[in-house]
């Protein structure tokens, strides 16, 4: 049978089957994905912003999400219409000297985020229990491995959906606040710009935490998983989509990168109706912001803020070490897919459980993370535009 011709048979043959997933896909790939973009490290970044500037940054959210859904959408179909992960697509379609670069700067940004992420999560329980954060980190991420190494691809998918839908706390947090309306709108559709360094640090930083790059990778991977999952387990049986798939996965990427940039503006205005009221304006870290939240808006909205903290932590984090593993692995050659089992895949979970561990030590050899994760996203930001091009290419 012919490329052509086996491409067409799947078409046909997915034309034919009812969809498998309707709200509950919706709520499994697209709210994850959205989610994982909202990690301790974002969250971190969007509290700051409130904290120092009030409600006038809300205007942010809406205009990052066209291209939050452009990205992740390209890459989304790259994984559908291809049946590859985005380093596979790039390793047959272009040269090494894009390729590597690619690679190092988004194992390095993947590996720097889940650390600082580490220690958010580390610092956010601390404040619930009084255990050391050193042994929160080691025990935190022992488990993190053990649900990727042992867990099947349909367990940890239902556990990070549930995860996902914890960051609604952002939005309670919000309104236990009771942020000011005219504000609210102000701050919403008239945009504000002072043409200074710390104002206008802040809008870089919340473009390059919404566009980090591990979501493309993780995006395009997941997809292969689904398909992999309906027993599509060669990449020639997966290759081509109908219009109905791309139809739902289009909806299924809007609802998730809604869902993210809900949650960041609810995250700017809980810390800006509160931590830049009360003066508080200088804000590292997401723990940080919790903290100071409770004697402002009171337990509740302090508690919700932490929670969605450690929930975004554990799903984030895994997204981060096992997007590293499938990148390394398709640039290798190396068999990559979270329904293998360890024995079948040794390499894949041997890997992530490498970029854990590397992830554990840069929290014990005394790194800064806010600064860790400047110069992360300055090596994700000069990998980004590699990734870029063989969505753009497959768009065409």
């Amino acid at each position: 049978m012919s490329e052509k011709a086996e491409t067409e048979g799947r078409s046909a043959g997915n034309s034919q089957q009812p969809p498998k997933r309707g709200l509950a896909r919706t709520l499994g790939l697209g709210i994850v994905t959205g989610a994982a973009d909202d990690d301790c490290s974002a969250i971190g970044t969007y509290a700051s912003a409130g904290a120092q500037f009030g409600t006038s940054l809300l205007w942010t959210a809406p205009v990052t999400f066209p291209m939050m859904f452009a990205v992740v959408y390209l890459s989304s179909k790259l994984g559908q219409v291809t049946g590859r992960g985005l380093f596979e697509v790039i390793r047959h379609n272009y040269p090494k000297w894009i390729l590597w670069p690619a690679l190092i700067g988004v194992l390095i940004g993947n590996t720097i985020e889940a650390a600082a992420d580490l220690g958010g999560m580390a610092a956010a329980i601390n404040l619930f229990l009084s255990i050391p954060i050193p042994l929160i980190v080691l025990c935190v991420a022992a488990a993190i491995v053990a649900l990727q190494v042992w867990g099947s691809y349909d367990m940890i998918r239902n556990i990070f959906r549930w995860l996902a839908l914890v960051l609604f706390a952002y939005v309670a947090a919000a309104l236990l606040a009771r942020p000011d309306p005219w504000e609210i709108v102000r701050g919403t559709f008239i945009p504000t710009i002072q043409f200074s360094k710390e104002f206008l640090s802040i809008p870089v930083a919340i473009i390059g935490t919404t566009l980090s790059a591990y979501l493309y990778t993780w995006q395009s991977n997941v997809e292969v998983e689904e398909e992999i999952e309906q027993g599509r387990t060669s990449a020639k049986q997966r290759e081509g989509a109908t219009e109905g798939e791309l139809r739902r996965s289009q909806t299924d990427i809007v609802a998730g990168m809604l869902f993210s940039n809900i949650i960041m503006y609810f995250i700017v205005l809980s810390t800006g109706a509160t931590l830049h009221k009360a003066g508080q304006t200088n804000i590292e870290t997401a723990a940080q912001a919790a903290e100071v939240l409770r004697p402002l808006a009171g337990d509740a909205a302090g508690i919700l803020f932490t929670l969605g903290i450690i929930a975004v932590g554990f799903l984030a984090v895994p997204i981060m070490t096992a997007g590293a593993a499938y990148d390394a692995c398709q640039v290798l050659g190396w068999r990559a897919s979270l329904h293998a089992r360890p024995a079948k895949a040794k390499k894949f979970y041997a890997l992530i459980a490498i970029f854990t561990a590397i992830a554990v030590a840069l929290n014990f050899l005394g790194f800064n993370p806010m600064k860790a994760l400047v110069y992360s996203g300055i090596v994700q930001g000069f990998s980004t535009p590699p990734l870029l091009l063989p969505d753009h290419a497959h768009d065409q």
